[in-house]
């Protein structure tokens, strides 16, 4: 099969698989596709020894990493302490209620905030970057925005594209005026942070509007048969993150891999309780809460991933150890395909379904126009 997806990356098929995981990442490469990195959980020293890893495991075929970076990357004075700091005191004593409530901690044992760097500090993204660029990467895609200058410039000189993910037209226009190499229209039904336009609209919207530069479709894709409906939208392929999360080499903890692989496509809402951002998820108690009367509102990013950090710690290790009431808070970024994911699979079997659903869509629609 060959597109503009295909082309730029010498894959074989037009799939994009976006992962915390380097082992998802690196059987997708390895399986035809590109695997893409989440980079923005490491440290620079930690995201070398990813890179190290993924240059080892997958022989010179393609694979990208995301970063969240803002557009620009002046160096900042405000440090963790000063933003824990802004972090009210009635947000710290309900998240003591919440855990205590459900057992993850006991009577008497207090709510610490924890003096992580924000993710999308300029200092350690520029690090990030220097890291990155040192390896043999293919892509480098921005989450956040338009991408930094300092971004662009890296992938121009180094011959990698870059590509941004965007909502809604308006965005799209903008990052093709940043001479971004790929643009990814990402619907309102995917997993974490998405717009307000769904994938079907979204997408070919996008694909008129920023002609020739590439466009992948992205949001309630697991499927051949919906990779199929992507390229006839017009995208030279897709961008999935979903499907990837119960595949048996997934980050995703044990029991929340349990709960997607028994959900419905409605079990799934976008909600500003984990990052201070709307982020599409799995509803459960966790979610509830915040939503009673009485809660606090969620705080604005970063300051509610930085409430809130240390209590999904918390959450997931209880939950792993059988507490009932940390499974029953326990939940993950996911999008409303997680109605489609029925069964773990490995992630090189995903890709082949992908490959025989595509070619399967495409037979069945060629019968039906010759018909």
């Amino acid at each position: 099969m060959r597109t503009p997806m295909t082309e730029m990356f010498g894959i074989e098929v037009p799939l994009a698989a976006f992962s915390h995981c380097r082992d998802v990442v690196a059987a997708v490469t390895n399986a035809g596709g590109i695997g893409v990195l989440g980079a923005t959980r490491f440290t620079p020293d930690e995201l070398e020894v990813e890179l190290r890893w993924l240059d080892d495991q997958t022989n010179g075929r393609p694979y990208g990493i995301d970063l969240l970076a803002p557009a620009k990357l002046a160096t900042t004075d405000e440090n963790p302490e000063q933003l824990l700091a802004m972090i009210p005191d009635e947000h710290v004593a309900f998240m003591n209620d919440l855990l205590r409530e459900h057992g993850v901690m006991q009577d008497g044992e207090q709510y610490t905030l924890a003096p992580e760097q924000p993710t999308v500090a300029p200092d350690a993204v520029c690090e990030a970057l220097e890291v990155a660029f040192r390896h043999p990467i293919k892509l480098m895609a921005n989450a956040l925005g338009p991408p930094p200058q300092e971004m662009l410039d890296l992938g121009k000189r180094n011959g990698v594209p870059v590509a941004a993910l965007v909502g809604n037209v308006t965005h799209a226009a903008k990052q093709q005026e940043r001479a971004v190499d790929l643009i990814v229209a990402q619907g309102y039904e995917a997993g974490g942070h998405t717009g307000d336009i769904a994938t079907m609209v979204l997408t070919p919207e996008v694909v008129d509007a920023v002609h020739p530069t590439p466009v992948l479709a992205a949001g309630g894709i697991a499927t051949g048969r919906q990779l199929a409906a992507s390229l006839a939208l017009g995208a030279a392929g897709a961008w999935t993150g979903s499907v990837w999360l119960t595949t048996d080499e997934a980050e995703t903890d044990q029991v929340v891999k349990h709960k997607f692989l028994r959900a419905a496509s409605s079990d799934t809402r976008r909600s500003r309780a984990r990052t201070g951002k709307p982020a599409r998820q799995l509803v459960t108690a966790y979610h509830e809460a915040w939503e009673r009367d009485g809660t606090p509102d969620p705080l604005p990013m970063p300051l509610q991933s930085l409430l809130v950090e240390e209590a999904w710690s918390r959450i997931s290790a209880a939950a792993e150890r059988g507490v009932p009431g940390a499974q029953e808070l326990d939940s993950y970024f996911v999008g409303q395909v997680v109605g489609l994911l029925r069964e773990p699979r490995k992630s090189r079997d995903v890709v082949y379904d992908f490959m025989n659903g595509i070619v399967d869509a495409l037979s069945d629609m060629q019968e039906a126009i010759e018909s």
